[in-house]
């Protein structure tokens, strides 16, 4: 079993910054590929940003592409997003996932996650 705690949302003005975190435990996640997902109120969950089990080798949505980083500590056992140029479209609540295929993160199969966090909220301010 893995545990996945995010943090570091909150508010933030439009044009501003946030990092979050995904610090997992239970298990390592070294082998996993890891994403971030994000859901606003009234729609539906959808994929951010993916990265592979070694780091190397990310993906993104193409509205956060230039904006938004993923990267992953293995030895800390935790994923981060750094989020810039932040605007009031990318309020939501933030969870990190992961899954053994990186293909699926990539691709945003949500129902396919192996593990979920809970969910850190994301609240940008025009």
């Amino acid at each position: 079993q893995v545990q996945l705690v995010e943090s570091g949302g909150g508010l933030v003005q439009a044009g501003g910054s946030l990092r979050l975190s995904c610090a997992a435990s239970g298990r390592a996640i070294s082998t996993f590929a890891m994403g971030w997902f994000r859901q606003a109120p009234g729609k539906e969950r959808e994929f951010i940003a993916a990265i592979n089990w070694s780091g190397y080798t990310t993906y993104y949505k193409d509205s956060v592409k230039g904006r938004f980083i993923i990267s992953r500590d293995n030895a800390k056992n935790t994923v981060f997003l750094q989020m810039n140029s932040l605007n009031p479209e990318d309020t939501a609540v933030y969870y990190c996932a992961a899954d053994r295929s990186y293909s699926d993160v990539m691709q945003g199969y949500h129902d396919r996650m192996d593990y979920w966090g809970k969910g850190t909220p994301v609240t940008v301010s025009s």
